[in-house]
């Protein structure tokens, strides 16, 4: 993915391979669990991971809720998640997993997302970029519990 002018780009390392996190991350309706950010998800598509696959998010931020529409454009098993935003909020979206070391993972999430006029157009963007990036740090933070906690329990 490119880096755009109003990307915000977040990475945490998992003491987890890539495997295992792949193994968490690819169920898509478990996001809602780690993403404080995410309310709800409804698929609108039959199936429910790989491209192709469409869902709404009820997304809220603050004082700020919307729904949004994604679609999985990129799948990689144990690599990659690319997505679209085609709702109110567009532009595309990316988790990837690179193995850094024996059962460390690092997890990187990038959006470069376009508001809608009333939510500020480019310059609500602008000013969103740091609320986001502290948002999705504690998303990562919740999905690096999650996963090594999870992954222990099994063990």
């Amino acid at each position: 993915m490119t880096k755009g002018s109003h990307a915000v780009v977040v990475s945490t390392v998992i003491n987890r391979s890539s495997a295992e996190v792949w193994a968490d991350v690819r169920n898509i309706e478990s996001h809602v669990t780690w993403m404080q950010d995410a309310a709800a998800i409804r698929f609108l598509s039959e199936g429910r991971e790989g491209p192709g696959t469409c869902f709404e998010c009820d997304t809220k931020v603050g004082p700020f809720s919307l729904t949004d529409v994604m679609e999985i454009t990129l799948w990689e098993d144990e690599r990659r998640m690319g997505v679209r935003h085609v709702g109110l909020v567009e532009g595309t979206g990316e988790f990837t997993l690179t193995e850094i070391g024996p059962g460390q993972t690092e997890f990187r999430w990038e959006e470069d997302l376009l508001f809608p006029w009333f939510l500020g157009g480019r310059i609500g963007a602008f000013f969103a970029r740091p609320v986001l990036r502290w948002v999705w740090n504690g998303n990562l933070k919740r999905l690096t519990a999650r996963i090594e906690q999870h992954s222990s329990a099994a063990a």
